[in-house]
């Protein structure tokens, strides 16, 4: 039963009394809440149960074998009791027993609405025994029927678990598996340690005993929520603690994992600029918080939640987990019924000024967002990033590119608990950077660092694809350097680099180790250019190119067309632009050469046909 549910009780005076029982009770019938609680054994090991006989009801057995079954950790708590309590009684002179009838399948059915709790009554009833529950209203109406009963509440508070006995004043998180040394992560965002908390491996019974002590505090708690449970898996909140619990089969072995923020910060307190805050105050109303995993966007979004409340907005959040740190007159909300539609619905309906969305994930996630933002909600979503224009993306691909601006108009990066770049969107028509003819005039985003105002990418539709063009090489010195290092990393002997000032890297080879190095240091030079906002190509020496063919390039639906003239059937044929390598093909009849749009090499022709870019052929020496 919920701590809200006994004060209602507790304040129509409907206290029920605890049985005093002179000496110890011959019979007792443990209800699954006792059983999941491990009440009996702890009595049996402490020596106040002794001569006794502990009648287990089949239907609590039913309930909890079904449980375990589905992978819920109670489950398999409660038949772990019971398997305890045999061997603990043999030397306290308890005997275990099983008694009444397996329910029927519209029992089963009826089990929410305690069905099961009823035949549980009814075994004590026909037993003489008496009902232990750690369930208030089973307790109350077991002696509405005239039934003994013994309520057992158990209540721990946060401070006295054994999981935070084990976590320091600057533990961010604590990792408990069976079969590793326990572990915890002290520091702060920035500056984290790994630390072993002792070197003898954990048992499983270690393991599921601080697992047991965090299920009965969820379950007594009003502090605790069950966010998540799925098969062999859960995640709960608890208090400021995010629990997660991994068992077999989804993990190799029982594991739990117990995270706590460090710290409740205020908005000013991360020294942002002026302008950046009247922008926060008064114009950003669609705000990504991005950043990696542990690099504060939680807190970041916690303090602008608090920010917006004290400038008199009403503000909501919507979590799961719940573990945002913020005040009580801001309203955390879950998934009504598993859903964040259905709770958008209520939202929409309570009509908030500002939403803080913690943790996107999933593509409804999004979808919730943006539905929300275009309603003229205003949006603060938490999203993992590695790199500001990353954040833009991915909800570039869930909505038109002319809405973007309308959905997003602010992107806040978070690095090591630092603020360490915000990015503004703006809608604008025009000329692309860098193509000449007038007539490719179109819609795009503009990306512009906030602080300096300098334009930093453009987002606009290119055929059927939507690019993301960078526009400020971000270190051409550091790719120059990083490309030397994979080359001679690869073995390729005799290379030769050229850096243009506009973040172009030509990689010449000779032609022999052309296709070996372009395929053995492809996705490594792609990454390079996503790390340092540089493009990478590798070509042959100009000197090895061949013999020049005249050649046409037409655009022809899914394809670009090269027609190259006085070339034979299966010749292989080099295409150059601006001089730039870009691929080797064979000519097929007609002396066509046909390269999908789909394809890079199609992109980068379709490309260099719209900006008026020579291209050129070649006969391989």
């Amino acid at each position: 039963m919920t701590p809200e549910a006994l004060s209602y009780y507790h304040a129509r005076g409907l206290k029920l009394r605890r049985l005093e029982m002179s000496g110890e009770p011959k019979r007792i019938v443990p209800d699954t809440s006792v059983l999941i609680n491990r009440v009996l054994s702890r009595m049996i090991e402490s020596g106040e149960l002794r001569d006794a006989e502990v009648i287990v009801p089949v239907p609590a057995l039913d309930e909890l074998q079904a449980q375990a079954s589905r992978g819920r950790g109670e489950g398999l708590v409660g038949l772990e009791e019971i398997k305890r309590i045999r061997e603990l009684g043999q030397s306290a002179s308890v005997a275990l027993r099983f008694a009444g009838e397996r329910p029927t399948l519209e029992e089963i059915r009826l089990a929410r609405g305690g069905r099961i709790d009823a035949l549980i009554r009814d075994v004590a009833k026909r037993e003489g025994a008496v009902l232990y529950t750690s369930d208030y209203v089973q307790a109350l109406v077991a002696e509405a029927e005239g039934v003994k009963a013994v309520y057992v509440p158990w209540r721990p508070e946060v401070g006295e678990l054994s999981v935070t006995r084990l976590m320091t004043h600057d533990t961010i998180s604590l990792h408990l598996k069976v079969g590793a040394p326990p572990t915890a992560k002290r520091g702060r965002p920035g500056s984290v340690t790994l630390v072993r908390l002792r070197e003898e491996p954990l048992s499983q019974e270690e393991v599921q005993a601080y697992v047991d002590e965090l299920m009965w505090a969820l379950r007594n708690s009003k502090d605790g929520y069950v966010e998540i449970v799925r098969q062999g898996a859960m995640v709960a909140q608890l208090g400021d603690l995010r629990i997660a619990v991994a068992r077999p089969p989804f993990s190799d072995e029982l594991e739990l994992t117990v995270v706590r923020p460090l710290v409740r910060m205020r908005l000013e307190d991360y020294n942002l600029s002026e302008r950046l805050i009247a922008r926060l105050s008064k114009r950003a109303e669609g705000i990504l918080i991005a950043g990696p995993p542990g690099s504060g966007k939680t807190t970041f979004a916690s303090s602008l939640a608090e920010f917006y409340s004290r400038l008199g907005k009403v503000v909501k959040t919507l979590e799961s987990p719940r573990d945002l740190l913020v005040g009580p007159e801001i309203t955390q909300y879950g998934p009504l019924e598993g859903d964040f539609e259905k709770t958008a619905e209520v939202l929409l309906l309570v009509r908030p000024d500002y939403t803080i969305f913690d943790e996107m994930r999933r593509p409804k996630d999004f979808q919730v967002f943006i539905d929300m933002r275009l309603a003229g909600v205003g949006m603060v979503g938490v999203i993992h990033a590695s790199d500001p224009i990353d954040a833009i993306q991915r909800l570039l691909e869930r909505t038109e590119l002319g809405m973007l601006p309308h959905i997003v108009d602010t992107v806040i990066f978070l690095r090591d608990g630092k603020v360490q770049k915000v990015l503004e969107l703006s809608l604008t028509v025009r000329l692309p950077k860098g193509m000449r003819n007038e007539d490719l005039v179109r819609p795009l985003v503009e990306v512009r660092d906030f602080e300096t105002g300098e334009l930093e990418y453009e987002i606009y539709t290119f055929g059927e694809e939507r690019v993301v063009v960078s526009l400020k090489p971000r270190g051409v010195e550091e790719a120059v350097s990083k490309v030397e290092e994979l080359m001679r990393g690869a073995g390729v002997e005799g290379f030769r680099l050229e850096a243009s000032p506009e973040g172009t890297i030509a990689v010449m080879v000779d032609r022999s180790q052309l296709r070996a190095a372009g395929k053995s240091l492809g996705r490594a030079l792609k990454e390079v250019e996503r790390v340092h906002g540089v493009r990478v190509k590798v070509v042959p020496y100009p000197d090895a190119i061949g013999e020049e063919v005249e050649c046409s390039v037409s655009d022809a639906g899914p394809s670009i067309v090269l027609t190259v003239k006085d070339v034979e059937v299966g010749r292989p044929v080099s295409v150059y632009v601006e001089g730039e390598y870009l691929l080797t093909a064979t000519v097929g009849r007609r002396g066509k050469v046909k390269v999908s749009k789909g394809t890079e090499a199609g992109k980068a022709l379709l490309s260099a046909l719209a900006e008026g870019k020579r291209i050129r052929a070649f006969l391989p020496k």
